[in-house]
């Protein structure tokens, strides 16, 4: 998952996922305009394993995650020297283990040495664009379930959480959540998500006893909905349960 090489950056004049638009209005007399991305809404299941009482999460690399890290710190100011000794160790470890190469853009110019490919890797829901018109969004829910994470569950088995706003300022696309129970009985694959969709996901397991102390920690680079789905379910599940969050 973290071999990432031949990185080239080039500008993108079509895609099947977003198509930018720039609109002009008046509010409240005064003349504006705003540049946004008009984008698929999606759904999102937070899935709990009854049989080993833990989440079932989905661990991928992000593109776009990268790139903003990559551009991140090349606009970082240079580290003072007693900061570059501390992290020094930290540095030469993760270099060891992920080859740096430069990165070359549309231009063929050379810029700094890439970020590890781990910059990228984030932990998330289970998750899919609403693409298929002919399906319910338990319907798609289901699908993704049984793609990303190998488990069979009937769509009449999920129950919706909420939906909410993502990117209000750049798509302002709509995500649904929902909540699926599972067991080990339900595991009819090892799921991973589809190679023909470009999809390369690595299924993750977080025991519930770790779960806040998981989505509280900033070390590890997860999505907003992993942390919401998991206060959600202290609220709503855990005393259902009698099982502690460890909160």
């Amino acid at each position: 998952m973290e071999e990432i090489n031949n990185l080239d950056v080039v500008p993108c004049t079509e895609s099947d996922y977003l198509k930018p638009f720039r609109v002009h209005y008046n509010q409240n007399g005064t003349k504006k305009s705003w540049d946004f991305m008009r984008t698929h809404d999606s759904v999102s299941v937070l899935i709990f394993n009854t049989s080993s009482h833990c989440f079932v999460l989905v661990k991928q690399f992000r593109p776009a995650v990268y790139m903003c890290e990559w551009e991140r710190n090349k606009t970082q100011p240079p580290q003072s020297a007693e900061k570059t000794e501390e992290g020094a160790g930290e540095a030469a470890a993760a270099a060891a283990e992920e080859p740096q190469e430069d990165v070359s853009t549309s231009e063929g110019e050379t810029s700094t040495p890439q970020p590890p490919a781990s910059a990228g890797v984030t932990y998330e829901l289970c998750a899919g664009l609403v693409d298929k018109p002919n399906l319910s969004l338990e319907e798609i829910a289901r699908q993704e379930i049984l793609e990303e994470c190998g488990y069979d569950v009937p769509a009449s088995k999920l129950k919706r959480i909420t939906s909410y706003r993502s990117g209000v300022g750049v798509t302002g696309s709509k995500q649904t959540m929902f909540y699926a129970e599972v067991s080990d009985d339900n595991c009819v694959g090892a799921g991973g998500g589809e190679p023909k969709e470009g999809e390369l996901i690595e299924v993750v397991k977080v025991p519930l006893h770790e779960a806040m102390t998981f989505a509280y920690d900033e070390r590890i680079p997860k999505t907003m909905g992993v942390i919401f789905s998991f206060i959600w379910f202290h609220n709503n599940m855990s005393p259902k349960y009698k099982i502690s969050t460890n909160v």
